[in-house]
């Protein structure tokens, strides 16, 4: 039903509006550029919509302003990173205190038994140790799947995605056959050698995998979120414990976009019971922090192990891991936010966000769909996925860039690599308002 050269010609048009607005990003990505590699810091940083990235300027709460001085309601929150809004009060106050204090000693502090004992009460795994990012919380956790397996695989489902481990950066190609996932640079060895990859929701295609009897285990997200919202079917969680569990597989749940569900993420909030947890992001209020929790029966095969004198050049670890600074943003944060009475506030406005895009949908009888995961959102332009492979293949670049960069000149920000809103207690139901009018003109513009 989209007139494919009417949204064509509508982009240019956005793409002059965007240049208009920005002449001060403009410049500041023409600078960059002679010092930065693609103008960034981070490469992905480019794939907002727009000729260039704009600047920050500033962000508090649920929005941010760019050097231009435009304001935007932020449906991005720094990918999770700012789920609780944009610099946190309690958080600038804490950093004041603890910058006078400690930032990195090498030893443990207090604060780190308070923010391993929360974490244990929300997410009922007993035993915790500390990281700096999620990526290298799943790292850690798969080095020790596999030291006390004895098994050299990892299983992980289609599209999914774990930050850059390299184990997980693998996709099934057309023949089904494991290979590196499209802009993977520098593979360093033969991902069909350390992972084996089943789609989302097919236990009969997992358990066919995990009777090989050589995966050390199985590393989920309890619904994919990096490749667009794809949630499990009934009875999905139950059946991927009961196989992990035949086979002698351990099962590590990532938690660091599904705590979108709730305080405990959709582990409590569905009674899951992994036997390793992955946590990063928003647990230190956008200050680089991250977690790994493990279950008593595997904190006693682990413990000689962590005994060892060799521990500290065992692939675990790092210098500034657990640093006070680091520790005492995570107990802050936990204390303040990711609490019931956020997700009471994020989470209907989440439900609010998906109703006011389904009611556009359904005006104009459109074959498109929206999910909502707690207080994360998404739309697509297809009817609702259930594996990886069929979320990949329903990617429309062409109207997602359309539809990115018709939101932004007009003041609103969404995640840049699919079409998600993720909310924050910050957010108000006016900022659900604007979207959903947004989003209505947008389709409007193109039919």
């Amino acid at each position: 039903m989209v007139d494919r050269g009417k949204l064509s010609a509508a982009f240019m048009g956005e793409v002059e509006k965007f240049k208009e607005m920005h002449p001060n990003s403009a410049r500041h990505f023409e600078e960059s550029k002679k010092s930065l590699l693609s103008g960034v810091p981070m490469a992905w940083m480019n794939r907002w919509p727009g000729p260039h990235p704009i600047f920050a300027e500033s962000a508090s709460g649920a929005t941010v302003t760019d050097v231009d001085g435009h304001q935007y309601i932020d449906f991005a929150l720094g990918d999770t990173g700012a789920m609780v809004g944009h610099t946190p009060v309690y958080l600038s106050e804490l950093i004041q205190r603890q910058v006078k204090t400690a930032i990195t000693t090498m030893l443990p502090s207090s604060d780190a038994v308070w923010v391993a004992s929360e974490l244990t009460r929300r997410f009922s795994l007993p035993k915790w140790q500390f990281a700096m990012t999620a990526t290298d919380a799943n790292r850690f956790a798969l080095r020790l799947a596999r030291h006390v397996t004895g098994r050299s695989r990892i299983l992980v489902f289609d599209w999914c995605y774990h930050g850059t481990v390299d184990e997980t950066l693998v996709t099934l190609d057309a023949d089904g056959k494991v290979v590196p996932r499209e802009g993977n640079l520098g593979p360093g060895f033969k991902v069909e050698e350390s992972t084996r990859v089943v789609q989302f929701n097919d236990l009969e295609a997992l358990e066919r995998e995990l009777a090989h009897g050589d995966v050390a285990a199985v590393l989920a997200e309890p619904a994919l979120t990096n490749i667009g919202i794809v949630l499990p079917e009934a009875g999905f969680h139950d059946g991927l414990r009961r196989l992990t569990k035949k086979y002698g597989t351990l099962l590590i749940i990532d938690e660091t976009h599904t705590i979108c569900v709730g305080p405990g993420g959709y582990t409590a909030a569905h009674g899951l019971e992994p036997d390793m947890l992955t946590i990063g992001k928003p647990i230190g209020g956008g200050f680089p922090a991250a977690a790994f929790g493990v279950s008593a029966e595997l904190e006693e095969r682990l413990r000689p192990t962590l005994e060892d004198e060799s521990i500290d050049v065992s692939g675990i670890g790092g210098t500034l891991t657990g640093n006070a600074l680091a520790v005492a943003a995570m107990k802050v944060t936990l204390s303040n936010s990711l609490l019931e009475s956020d997700f009471a506030v994020s989470g209907p406005l989440a439900k609010s966000w998906a109703e006011g895009v389904q009611t556009t949908i359904d005006r104009h009888d459109l074959p498109w769909s929206v999910q909502n995961l707690g207080s994360r959102s998404e739309y697509w332009f297809c009817p609702a996925p259930s594996n990886g492979a069929q979320a990949a293949a329903a990617v429309d670049l062409e109207l997602d860039r359309y539809f990115h960069l018709f939101a932004l000149n007009r003041g609103i920000l969404l995640t840049p690599f699919h079409n998600m809103a993720l909310f924050s207690p910050k957010h108000t139901p006016k900022d659900v308002q604007a979207h959903t009018g947004v989003f209505s003109e947008t389709v409007e513009s193109i039919l």
